[in-house]
């Protein structure tokens, strides 16, 4: 009797009969013969229907099933270097679960609208579906890396009473009467949690109501951020460092098959080790102005900064000590320069932009106060956050990593829509 097979690990069946459970990907009609190609998520596999091998029905079945129908076929496993995978099916049964309707997406070009109306059929491509292996690996790597360093795991609450990084990019919800925002970072919490734990970190969605139609921003987007006690500045960049290079080594090393699905030119990511290039703030603005670009000092860089920033190096470069006025109210002040803030942003190469924002966090209670007054947050909201620096307060840090970025730089996508999967932008809420 046939086992229940899956496309990656066919080999293991070779000789034998197997069955696998999938849809029809493409098929090539040969009149007595027909060839399928099948996909179950774990790849794709030929299968041949010859007419005198099977039941009349089932070769029916094989001549009548459409694209992205959901069909059961067993066969038997045989090798063949031609064939995807280097095996093939050859069939003795084919049943349809399901007749797919005429499928909306064919191999003629789409605009951008179509596919994002049809996001949920869109996944099934081998493009798609080689971004989402990706995706999952990135997280995975992230987790194994900080599990694996000492850090744990703790969960931070999606709806919050106050704003973490500007009240001007919260959305607001109706919480039983009183205003709730959804969280644009959990970092708040886990500062928190270090007093318990020591290190740890959280990992979740986030959101930002930012009117922004750029290929590197979302409304709602998925972050890692760990965070350490008796942690500094240095500290911070160290992790940041030994966390990328995990992340895309890890990558390279496990989804070689996918990368090559989304024709990537990994070299530049086989350079990606510790350490990174370092600038100062002020370096970095020397550096701009003398490429031409229009910089104050104090601005906060945009696409076009960053993209330039990192345009020369191989790997990621760390932007270090930012101006205090352009960093979040909770970030510590240099000592020997209070005008600058112990803060770091990591750029990825190739134009891809800051992937990591972080630094060390103010310790003091009166400054933390001062911060949120000068900031006008309410005061009655951070309590709880002002409580942290009265009872038993260290230096402590961290920063937190975009999930989709990453994946964008790492796959080499030009629009991070792609990066999810189901984007949430500027007026695409569907479906």
């Amino acid at each position: 009797m046939a086992g229940r097979a899956y496309v990656e690990t066919v080999g293991q069946h070779e000789g034998e009969q197997a069955t696998i459970k999938g849809w029809l990907y493409n098929k090539t009609d040969k009149g007595k013969l027909q060839f399928l190609l099948v996909r179950d998520g774990t790849g794709i596999i030929q299968a041949v229907a010859f007419r005198d091998d099977m039941p009349a029905e089932a070769f029916k079945a094989a001549q009548q099933a459409t694209q992205e129908s959901s069909i059961i076929m067993t066969g038997i496993v045989r090798a063949d270097k031609r064939a995807p995978g280097g095996y093939e099916l050859a069939l003795t049964s084919l049943e349809i679960v399901q007749l797919a309707d005429p499928y909306p997406i064919t191999p003629k070009d789409h605009g951008v609208g179509f596919l994002m109306d049809h996001r949920h059929l869109w996944l099934r491509s081998a493009r798609q579906h080689a971004i989402l292996k990706v995706r999952a690996e990135v997280i995975r790597a992230c987790r194994d890396y900080l599990d694996d360093n000492g850090f744990v795991l703790v969960d931070t609450p999606i709806l919050t009473p106050a704003a973490c990084e500007g009240t001007s990019t919260l959305f607001e919800t109706d919480y039983f009467g009183e205003s709730a925002y959804l969280a644009q970072s959990g970092q708040l919490y886990s500062e928190a949690s270090i007093a318990s734990l020591g290190k740890v970190y959280c990992f979740g969605p986030t959101f930002r109501a930012e009117k922004s139609k750029t290929r590197r921003h979302l409304l709602e987007f998925w972050m890692v951020e760990p965070e350490m006690a008796y942690a500094d500045l240095d500290d911070c960049i160290e992790l940041a460092e030994g966390f990328v290079a995990y992340i895309v080594q890890t990558v390279l090393d496990r989804q070689k098959a996918q990368l090559e699905v989304l024709e990537r030119d990994t070299t530049l990511l086989e350079k990606v080790t510790p350490p990174f290039p370092r600038l100062s703030y002020d370096e970095a603005v020397a550096m701009l102005r003398e490429q031409g670009h229009d910089m104050e000092w104090g601005d906060d860089f945009g696409a076009p900064e960053e993209t330039a920033l990192a345009q020369k190096s191989d790997k990621p470069v760390l932007i270090h000590r930012f101006p205090t006025q352009s960093k979040a109210f909770y970030m510590e002040p240099d000592p020997e320069r209070p005008e600058l803030s112990l803060s770091v942003d990591c750029l990825a190469p190739e134009g891809y932009g800051e992937i990591i924002g972080g630094g060390q966090r103010i310790a003091d209670y009166d400054l933390l106060l001062t911060r949120v007054k000068e900031h006008k947050l309410p005061e009655e909201a951070f309590r709880w956050y002002l409580d942290l620096r009265r009872y038993g307060s260290t230096p402590h840090s961290g920063f937190g990593l975009g999930i989709e970025r990453t994946v964008a730089w790492i796959c080499g996508l030009e629009h991070i829509r792609e990066t999810i999967s189901f984007p949430r932008m500027l007026h695409r809420l569907y479906p």
